[in-house]
C-alpha cells in the first residue's frame, strides 16, 4: 500500500477552503491566499506564465490591493515561476526561510531531481524540470526567527525540511488550518493520471524532488503531532474531516512504506 485514502466527501472546494483562507490551482499545483484584518499574504507563486492567471484572481478576490508579502513554502520551480512578474507588479516583500535563501539568491541549484523514484510520468520527465537558481537579490527576506509574521498574527510558520533544506508549512492554531507546501501531497504527485484526476489520497512530497528522506519523515511526523482539521497542500486538493487528522497519523507512522521509494538515488545518499 503506497496511499492513504480520504473520502471524497472531505473535499474542500479552492474558493473557500477554511475562513480567511482560498486557493487558486494552476495546471499541477496550488497557490494560496491568507486574509488577516483586511489585508491579504500570497504563499507560494505558482508556475512560470502564470502571473496573468494570478493577477486576475488576486484582482477578483481582493480588487486592486496589493498583498502585504509573499511568503514561499520553497523554491522549486512550480512554486515561484510566476514571482518576478508579481514582485514587479505588486513590490511585496517575499519571504523564505534562511535554509532557502541561497536558491532564491543566485548562490546554488537545487540537487538534481531523481526520476529513478518510479511511480509515473511526472517522476519520469523530472529531469526536465528546471532547478535553479533563481536571484531575488534584496527582494527576499529571511522569515522571522520566531516564525510569525505581522501580517499573519495567528499563524505560525514551521521548519518542514526533507523536500528541500529549507522547507516550511504554516498552521492556525485556532481551527488547526495545516498550509503544508509539498510536506505531502492529497494526490500521488508522480503519476500524471493521478494528477489529472486529482484522486484524493494521501502520500508523501513530491518524490522525484525530495532529497532527504530522513528529514521528511520527520516534518510530516512533527505536522501529525499538530492534529490538523483541514489540510492545503501544494498539491491535490484540500481536505478536511473527521479522518484528517488520522490519515496524516497513519502516513507519519508508516511513513517508509507508504511514501520512501523503494530506491533512488537521495534514498541512499541525502543532499543536504
Amino acid at each position: 500500500m503506497d496511499k492513504v485514502e480520504i473520502s471524497s466527501d472531505e473535499v474542500l472546494p479552492l474558493t473557500s477552503v477554511a475562513p480567511g483562507v482560498v486557493g487558486l490551482r494552476i495546471v499541477f499545483v496550488n497557490v494560496f491566499a491568507i486574509t488577516e484584518h483586511g489585508s491579504w499574504t500570497l504563499i507560494d507563486a505558482g508556475l512560470n506564465g502564470s502571473a496573468s492567471l494570478i493577477l486576475h484572481w488576486a484582482r477578483v478576490q481582493f480588487g486592486g490591493t496589493p498583498p502585504d508579502a509573499i511568503i514561499l513554502t520553497h523554491g522549486h520551480f512550480d512554486h515561484v515561476g510566476a514571482l518576478d512578474s508579481l514582485i514587479k507588479e505588486w513590490k511585496a516583500p517575499v519571504y523564505a526561510h534562511t535554509d532557502e535563501m541561497s536558491y532564491l539568491t543566485g548562490q546554488r541549484s537545487y540537487p538534481p531531481p531523481d526520476p529513478s523514484v518510479g511511480g509515473g510520468l511526472m517522476a519520469r520527465m523530472a529531469s526536465l524540470y528546471p532547478r535553479g537558481p533563481i536571484d531575488l537579490g534584496s527582494r527576499v527576506r529571511p522569515l522571522p526567527d520566531g516564525g510569525i509574521l505581522p501580517s499573519l498574527p495567528r499563524w505560525r510558520v514551521i521548519h518542514t525540511p526533507g523536500h528541500t533544506a529549507g522547507h516550511v508549512s504554516l498552521f492556525r492554531d485556532s481551527d488547526r488550518v495545516l498550509i503544508a507546501g509539498d510536506a505531502f501531497c492529497t494526490t500521488k504527485q508522480e503519476s500524471f493520471f493521478k494528477v489529472a484526476l486529482q484522486t484524493p489520497e494521501l502520500h508523501g512530497p513530491p518524490a522525484y524532488f525530495t532529497t532527504d528522506w530522513d528529514a521528511a519523515r520527520d516534518s510530516v511526523r512533527r505536522l501529525a503531532q499538530l492534529q490538523p482539521a483541514t489540510v492545503v497542500p501544494g498539491h491535490g486538493r484540500p481536505m478536511a474531516g473527521p479522518s484528517v487528522a488520522g490519515a496524516l497519523q497513519q502516513l507519519a507512522e508508516r511513513f517508509d512504506e507508504i511514501a520512501t521509494p523503494a530506491e533512488g538515488h537521495y534514498v541512499e545518499h541525502p543532499s543536504r
